[in-house]
Order: C-alpha cells, then structure tokens, then sequence
C-alpha cells in the first residue's frame, strides 16, 4: 500500500491546554462534533470495546457537517492481532453491518495472516517468551503502519478515566510525540455504568462476552472475566502489573520503532 506523506505534528501547547479546558465543559457528542468540524481526516482507532462501539454510533448520528455526514467524515482502524476471541471478530462483522457508511481498514501484524504464520514467524506463544516484543509486532507496528500508509493525524479513541491505572488522569486531547498523533478522548469522564447504558438505551451491538463477565477484551490468551467489585481493566493481564498493551504507551517501544529506521 501506498504511505501518504504526513506533515510534521506541531501541537502548541498553550492551544493543547486551551481546548482540554474548553472541551471539559462539553458532552462526548459536543466533543465529537467539535472534532469533526476543527479537523479534517478524522480517524477512529477502535478494538470495538463499549466506549469505542458508543462513538461510532454517536458519530452515526451527528448533524451532517459540510458536504458529508460524519460518519463518512470519519474512518475505522481496527489492528487484529490474531489472537481475538471468535466473538470479537463476529462483532467487527455485526458493525460493519448496522453502520455500513463507516470506512473500515483493518491492519495485521506485518507479513501474517493467521496466528499459525505469526507462530511460524515468532515461535509458539511470543506473549509469554518475550511480551514487549510481542505486543509491538501485534499492536503496536501495524497501528504504526496505518498510521503512515493511511496519512492519519488525528484519532478518536475510547479510553476514559474511571478505566483506572494510567487512565486516571487521562485528557480530553493529547500528543503521543512517539507516532506523532493527536489523541481525542471524547468520552474520558464517563463511567462505565455511563457507557453500558448508552450502549442499552441505543440498541448499539457489543461484544457477548460482556454478558459473561468480560468488560474489558483483549486476546484470548490475556483476557479473563472479572469478578465482582474489581477494576473493569483487570481481567487483562491478570496478576500482572502491566495495565495498558503498548497502542497507548508507544514510548515503551522506542527501541523497536528506532531498529526499523535504522
């Protein structure tokens, strides 16, 4: 695929400050609104957990803006590891279906197409051999790819602060200075009781293992239910320190990212 020229971020830091001040005050819908009007070629990277299904549809339903409604106005980027639950994957298939005005690009680790390849490639279960190489192979370089290939500036995601750890104190708008990309988290205040009740109210498809459990979903082999009164993250990497795998904290993987340039 063609890599489409992106220039460089130059983010002031007094406007980053304004717009986080202003955009506290706002509902995610006025957020996203805002979003699609300030910037043009929006994109919306997205595992389609609760937050990220809330924002797609919300987008679906915005006021058109221009000559495209925003939903047009904005592409999907979804980075299958090859190692997602069969349920995740029929979700990917259930909202292309409900919102098909939504451009969806889906990425895989470089040079794979199933988890046998990646085994072939890597060697049997990488994640636990060596975990910050493999979750730069599975998520991190092929969201750095999309990134190049796709000329993506500006991304939705769907973290919010009650997701706890490095979430907490988590911006409405921020810079990752290692991917060069504005980071927009339109709905960093909700909870997750907010989310599931957009989610019920607007008949928004999600994953079924939510029903069983599961209220935050990774890879079938770092993910697990989670009990009663714990953190919604935790079922991830259960019994690790580990919180976040590497999309949102791409300074871990500077080594990786300064290898390929050499």
């Amino acid at each position: 695929m063609t890599t489409t020229e992106r220039p460089i971020l130059n983010i002031d830091s007094k406007l980053l400050t304004h717009w986080n001040k202003t955009l506290a005050t706002l509902t995610p819908q006025e957020i996203l609104q805002w979003a699609v009007l300030t910037f043009p070629g929006l994109f919306q990277t997205t595992a389609f957990g609760l937050t990220g299904l809330c924002t797609i549809d919300m987008l679906s339903k915005l006021e058109s803006t221009s000559k495209q409604d925003a939903a047009s106005a904005v592409e999907l980027v979804f980075v299958d590891t090859l190692y997602h639950f069969p349920q995740t994957l029929q979700l990917v298939a259930d909202v292309k279906k409900k919102y098909p005005n939504f451009k969806l690009h889906m990425y895989k680790p470089e040079g794979c197409a199933t988890d046998a390849d990646f085994a072939a490639k890597y060697g049997d279960e990488l994640w636990s051999t060596d975990e910050l190489k493999y979750d730069y192979l599975v998520k991190v370089e092929p969201l750095k790819r999309a990134y190049e290939e796709l000329g993506i500036m500006v991304v939705f995601t769907g973290r919010r602060r009650s997701q706890g750890s490095a979430r907490a104190e988590l911006p409405i708008v921020e810079v990752d200075e290692t991917l060069q990309v504005v980071k927009i988290n339109p709905m960093a205040s909700w909870s997750f009781a907010d989310v599931k009740k957009y989610i019920d109210e607007n008949g928004v498809p999600y994953n079924e293992l939510l029903d069983l459990g599961y209220k935050s979903v990774g890879d079938w082999h770092s993910t697990e239910p989670v009990a009663e009164g714990e953190d919604e993250r935790s079922g991830r990497w259960k019994g690790k320190a580990k919180t976040e795998c590497g999309i949102h904290v791409t300074s871990n993987y500077s080594q990786f990212i300064n290898n390929e340039q050499k």
